[in-house]
């Protein structure tokens, strides 16, 4: 018998939710009304005068941030180190630029483990990240003394840059992506062992990066502050001109580097001296390989030993003739023709896609079909360098 009455009770008790569900819609809903009559709603009282009030506040926060980015732009054109250090306590060396933290104070513990695995892999690049170096050199051959030496491009200054937006790639980049662009570019690691540079997440892009924030402790962050990169050398009269650097490369650089330009090597066949050029050297990618970048890698740093012994002629010619020669393609242009992979990468004066003493640089090995002899050459030569827009004295 319970069963029997069981549909009716199951009807009541869905008849019993539907009249409280109608009910307490009728409460809400007059329980609204009566609000709205209490309590009218005027949404334009006070908004407007809000605005009003705010407009002051907007148009000060609007000249601040014009004002800051007025102050970066200019600091970022001007060729002038800054006089002071830009924060007070900022450990500085007698010269006012910032003195990176050594070695001795690395802390026993993983950091410090880390610290200590990115500056071997910075310092002997192909023997603690061989599988992804295609060429001759380390990390230090372009950021001088374990990447500390201001004004060749120091890694405490590195850290304090990124993230940042690139033209290379056109995109923000982190840290990652500028250790990975250097591996690709500059360690040549298309030509290595794995045939590309270290994955994200590597161990070794850790490591680096530990390094690199070691030696930014203390620095500010997002300030142009002296030593950073590589000092920007006025143009000269006369330009740039490879021949005249050769004399240069013969009196000052062969001593080191070899009358080849191959480097030297000690009896155990570890690199003492980088190549300069060839397939041991950085690619056609790397910023190296701009006459700009390199001139002002030069006047800086080298001879090494004597900095800025070179006079601004002498720094940009002798980089045009370095940069004259054959190097490692850049894996940017696979698959493009030369007129493409100029107009898209080599907008900056170099000698991509010239034909210089006979050979065409393009990344390919010297064969018959990329060299070119006498007359053809000089033809070849002066229409290509309109092309591609280098200039040569």
């Amino acid at each position: 018998m319970p069963k029997a009455r069981e549909p009716n009770v199951k009807r009541r008790s869905l008849g019993r939710r539907l009249v409280y569900g109608i009910a307490g819609a009728l409460v809400l809903g007059g329980g609204s009304l009566l609000l709205m009559q209490w309590v009218p709603l005027e949404p334009s009282i006070g908004v407007e005068e809000a605005i009003e009030a705010a407009r002051p506040l907007q148009k000060a926060a609007r000249q601040a941030r014009e004002h800051f980015e007025a102050e970066r732009e200019a600091r970022r054109e001007s060729d002038e180190p800054p006089v002071e250090a830009p924060v007070a306590g900022m450990p500085v060396g007698e010269d006012g630029i910032f003195v990176p933290r050594p070695l001795a104070d690395v802390p026993d513990d993983p950091f410090g483990q880390s610290v200590l695995r990115g500056r071997e892999i910075f310092v002997n690049t192909d023997t603690n990240a061989g599988e992804f170096v295609g060429n001759d050199l380390a990390c230090t051959n372009c950021h001088l003394d374990d990447g500390r030496r201001p004004n060749a491009a120091p890694m405490w200054a590195a850290a304090l840059s990124y993230p940042m937006y690139r033209g290379k790639n056109e995109r923000i980049n982190i840290m990652t992506d500028r250790i990975i662009g250097c591996f690709t570019y500059s360690i040549n690691a298309q030509g290595s062992p794995s045939g590309g540079p270290p994955p994200r997440g590597h161990q070794v892009l850790k490591d680096l990066q530990s390094y690199f924030f070691f030696l930014a402790d203390g620095a500010p962050l997002n300030q142009k502050v002296q030593g950073i990169g590589y000092p920007k050398v006025p143009e000269t009269e006369q330009g740039y001109d490879w021949r005249r650097g050769e004399k240069v490369f013969a009196e000052n650089c062969a001593v080191c580097h070899g009358e080849d330009g191959q480097g030297r090597r000690d009896l155990n066949d570890k690199v003492i001296f980088p190549a300069l050029w060839g397939p041991g050297s950085y690619n056609w990618g790397a910023g190296m390989h701009r006459i700009p970048t390199a001139t002002a890698f030069i006047k800086a740093n080298m001879p090494f030993g004597r900095p800025n012994s070179l006079t601004d002629q002498e720094a940009w010619d002798v980089a045009a003739f370095v940069n004259s020669h054959e190097r490692p393609p850049d894996p940017r242009a696979e698959g493009m023709s030369i007129e493409e992979a100029a107009k898209r990468f080599h907008q900056k004066p170099d000698y991509y896609g010239q034909v210089i003493r006979g050979e065409l640089l393009d990344g390919v090995p010297n064969t018959s079909q990329n060299t070119l002899t006498g007359d053809e050459e000089r033809s070849t030569e002066k229409e290509r360098r309109g092309a591609v827009g280098g200039k040569d004295g």
